[in-house]
């Protein structure tokens, strides 16, 4: 298939666009600006053409593509300085996701994947409290919503993501691995209460491969991998970099993980075990998080 990965320029787009092309697919990578990346990296192979998805666009960029992998929904980053958050997720989620959708499904696209979060289905009473997660869950209703005979759409809702792309720098994993390497002094070790599930981009891709192929239509797939308090999580990148994993456990705001990126609250979970038979038929790897976060540490050592 011809491909378009939208948010191609980032971790969990471009992880997925390379694994397509690496089973065979033409694929392009789509964002607002080229990937920043070092020269070598296998992102840098891979063809680019500029797309905001949020700008009123020629449909002629999206002809001749069989196929959407969209992965550009915002989250905390994106939001403007003294933007109202909701507002921003009203335009930028709500509208500007099912939006798209309808403008791939207008240039001939048969086949689409909303990669979206995992908040509006493993902890649905945030639905209601949070806008972010509102607008989230309202963005994939919104797309999935447009599924026809003619235009096949699911989603593949994912927990925290974890992974390396050698030549792309993602500042918190960058910031995470730099921290347990002992190169942030001036924060002491140690991890906060709760936890959450986490996945890695290499489980998480093959499940976007596999749910455009096989994806029931208008389905939304909750996926994830492995339930890791925060003090394992941080403690596998101690272990990585050589370290003593035993981390003190602090009821303190982590300046590694902020309580603003932790919709649950500091000492919260979302523990959950996906479903088995979604799972055999999305056919991602498991028990994968612990092995990626040695390789982030090692990629950026």
């Amino acid at each position: 298939m011809n491909i378009l990965v939208l948010g191609g320029t980032g971790l969990i787009g471009g992880h997925a666009a390379l694994h397509l092309a690496s089973l065979g697919h033409s694929v392009t990578i789509a964002a607002r600006k080229p990937a920043a990346v070092a020269e070598g990296s296998p992102l840098s192979t891979l063809p680019f053409i500029p797309i905001d998805y949020l700008a009123e666009g020629d449909d002629r960029e999206l002809s001749g593509f069989d196929a959407l992998v969209f992965a550009a929904g915002n989250d905390i980053r994106h939001v403007p300085q003294g933007t109202d958050e909701a507002a921003h997720w009203q335009r930028a989620n709500v509208e500007g996701v099912p939006r798209y959708f309808e403008r791939a499904r207008k240039a001939g696209i048969r086949r689409a994947v909303y990669i979206g979060s995992f908040y509006p289905q493993a902890r649905p009473e945030l639905v209601d409290q949070i806008s972010y997660v509102r607008g989230r869950k309202l963005a994939c209703d919104g797309a999935r919503a447009l599924a026809s005979d003619t235009f096949h759409v699911c989603s593949v809702n994912a927990p925290f993501v974890v992974g390396h792309i050698p030549g792309l720098v993602v500042p918190a994993l960058a910031a995470h691995a730099a921290y347990a390497l002992s190169r942030i002094p001036q924060v002491p070790a140690f991890a906060m209460p709760g936890g959450v599930n986490f996945i890695s981009t290499t489980s998480l891709s093959e499940a976007v491969a596999n749910a455009l192929l096989q994806g029931e239509n208008g389905k939304a797939y909750l996926v994830g991998d492995e339930n890791l308090s925060f003090q394992e999580y941080f403690g596998e990148f101690f272990r990585a970099a050589g370290h003593s994993g035993e981390l003190p456990l602090i009821d303190r705001e982590h300046p590694m993980l902020p309580d603003m990126v932790l919709y649950a609250g500091r000492s919260g979970t979302i523990y959950y075990e996906p479903d088995a038979a979604e799972t055999k038929r999305l056919g991602y790897r498991r028990n994968d998080v612990k092995r990626t976060l040695r390789e982030i540490v090692e990629g950026y050592r």
